[in-house]
Protein backbone atom coordinates (compact mmCIF):
# COMPACT_ATOMS: atom_id res chain seq x y z
CA UNK A 1 0.00 0.00 0.00
CA UNK A 2 1.45 3.40 -0.90
CA UNK A 3 1.64 6.20 1.65
CA UNK A 4 -1.17 8.31 0.21
CA UNK A 5 -3.44 5.26 0.15
CA UNK A 6 -2.51 4.45 3.74
CA UNK A 7 -3.18 8.01 4.87
CA UNK A 8 -6.44 8.20 2.93
CA UNK A 9 -7.66 4.95 4.45
CA UNK A 10 -6.77 6.10 7.97
CA UNK A 11 -8.41 9.50 7.51
CA UNK A 12 -11.52 7.97 5.94
CA UNK A 13 -11.92 5.73 8.97
CA UNK A 14 -11.43 8.70 11.27
CA UNK A 15 -13.88 10.96 9.45
CA UNK A 16 -16.46 8.19 9.19
CA UNK A 17 -18.60 6.88 6.38
CA UNK A 18 -19.45 10.39 5.20
CA UNK A 19 -16.07 10.59 3.41
CA UNK A 20 -14.95 8.05 0.82
CA UNK A 21 -11.32 7.02 0.58
CA UNK A 22 -10.91 8.25 -3.01
CA UNK A 23 -11.98 11.77 -2.04
CA UNK A 24 -9.60 11.77 0.91
CA UNK A 25 -6.83 10.39 -1.31
CA UNK A 26 -7.24 13.28 -3.75
CA UNK A 27 -7.33 15.88 -0.98
CA UNK A 28 -4.31 14.35 0.78
CA UNK A 29 -2.41 14.23 -2.49
CA UNK A 30 -3.21 17.91 -2.96
CA UNK A 31 -1.99 18.76 0.52
CA UNK A 32 1.15 16.60 0.62
CA UNK A 33 1.64 15.95 -3.08
CA UNK A 34 4.32 17.00 -5.48
CA UNK A 35 1.85 17.90 -8.25
CA UNK A 36 2.21 14.59 -10.06
CA UNK A 37 0.09 12.45 -7.75
CA UNK A 38 3.00 11.37 -5.58
CA UNK A 39 3.53 12.39 -1.98
CA UNK A 40 6.36 14.83 -1.18
CA UNK A 41 7.38 14.19 2.39
CA UNK A 42 10.82 15.70 1.92
CA UNK A 43 9.32 19.20 1.54
CA UNK A 44 7.25 18.73 4.68
CA UNK A 45 10.32 17.39 6.50
CA UNK A 46 12.41 20.37 5.36
CA UNK A 47 9.75 22.78 6.59
CA UNK A 48 9.65 21.04 9.96
CA UNK A 49 13.41 20.57 10.34
CA UNK A 50 13.95 24.32 10.31
CA UNK A 51 11.82 24.80 13.43
CA UNK A 52 13.14 23.64 16.82
CA UNK A 53 9.89 22.18 18.22
CA UNK A 54 8.76 20.79 14.88
CA UNK A 55 12.25 19.45 14.25
CA UNK A 56 12.03 17.48 17.48
CA UNK A 57 8.64 16.05 16.44
CA UNK A 58 10.06 15.16 13.04
CA UNK A 59 12.98 13.37 14.66
CA UNK A 60 10.61 11.22 16.71
CA UNK A 61 8.61 10.28 13.60
CA UNK A 62 11.68 9.40 11.57
CA UNK A 63 13.52 7.60 14.33
CA UNK A 64 12.91 4.09 15.55
CA UNK A 65 11.30 5.06 18.87
CA UNK A 66 7.79 6.22 19.73
CA UNK A 67 6.21 8.98 17.68
CA UNK A 68 5.55 12.21 19.55
CA UNK A 69 2.11 13.66 18.96
CA UNK A 70 1.39 16.89 17.13
CA UNK A 71 -1.57 19.09 18.02
CA UNK A 72 -4.33 20.13 15.65
CA UNK A 73 -3.28 23.76 16.22
CA UNK A 74 0.28 22.95 15.17
CA UNK A 75 -1.04 21.21 12.04
CA UNK A 76 -2.98 24.39 11.25
CA UNK A 77 0.17 26.48 11.72
CA UNK A 78 2.25 24.05 9.65
CA UNK A 79 -0.03 24.01 6.60
CA UNK A 80 -1.70 27.39 7.04
CA UNK A 81 -5.37 28.24 7.29
CA UNK A 82 -5.93 28.40 3.53
CA UNK A 83 -4.43 24.99 2.70
CA UNK A 84 -6.14 23.32 5.65
CA UNK A 85 -9.45 24.95 4.76
CA UNK A 86 -9.11 23.73 1.16
CA UNK A 87 -8.35 20.19 2.39
CA UNK A 88 -11.31 20.25 4.81
CA UNK A 89 -13.64 21.50 2.09
CA UNK A 90 -12.55 18.75 -0.29
CA UNK A 91 -13.28 16.00 2.21
CA UNK A 92 -16.40 17.67 3.62
CA UNK A 93 -15.34 18.03 7.25
CA UNK A 94 -14.74 21.03 9.47
CA UNK A 95 -11.30 22.57 9.53
CA UNK A 96 -10.96 21.42 13.14
CA UNK A 97 -11.81 17.81 12.19
CA UNK A 98 -9.34 17.97 9.31
CA UNK A 99 -6.56 19.29 11.55
CA UNK A 100 -7.28 16.62 14.16
CA UNK A 101 -7.28 13.84 11.59
CA UNK A 102 -4.05 15.04 10.02
CA UNK A 103 -2.46 15.33 13.46
CA UNK A 104 -3.15 11.63 13.96
CA UNK A 105 -2.18 10.47 10.47
CA UNK A 106 0.86 12.53 9.42
CA UNK A 107 3.17 11.15 12.14
CA UNK A 108 2.24 7.63 11.06
CA UNK A 109 2.84 8.41 7.38
CA UNK A 110 6.25 9.94 8.15
CA UNK A 111 7.11 7.01 10.41
CA UNK A 112 6.12 4.49 7.75
CA UNK A 113 8.24 6.34 5.18
CA UNK A 114 11.33 6.23 7.37
CA UNK A 115 13.76 3.65 8.55
CA UNK A 116 16.40 4.33 11.17
CA UNK A 117 15.87 8.09 11.08
CA UNK A 118 16.13 8.60 7.32
CA UNK A 119 13.30 9.05 4.87
CA UNK A 120 13.25 6.42 2.20
CA UNK A 121 15.56 7.15 -0.71
CA UNK A 122 12.67 8.01 -3.01
CA UNK A 123 11.76 10.97 -0.82
CA UNK A 124 15.02 12.49 0.37
CA UNK A 125 17.93 11.14 -1.61
CA UNK A 126 19.24 8.82 1.08
CA UNK A 127 20.60 9.37 4.54
CA UNK A 128 23.14 11.95 3.41
CA UNK A 129 20.43 14.29 2.16
CA UNK A 130 17.79 16.32 3.89
CA UNK A 131 17.30 13.99 6.83
CA UNK A 132 21.00 13.92 7.57
CA UNK A 133 20.65 17.65 8.07
CA UNK A 134 17.52 17.18 10.17
CA UNK A 135 19.27 14.59 12.34
CA UNK A 136 22.16 16.98 12.93
CA UNK A 137 19.69 19.57 14.24
CA UNK A 138 18.39 17.06 16.75
CA UNK A 139 21.75 16.13 18.25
Amino acid sequence: MDLIEMGAQMLSEQFGVKVDAQTVRGALSGLLGDGSGDIDLSSLAAKMAGNGELGTLLGSWLGDGANQSISADTITDLFGQDELSRFAGQVGVSQREAAGGLADVIPQIMDKASSGGSLLDQFAGGSGGLLGAAKSLLR
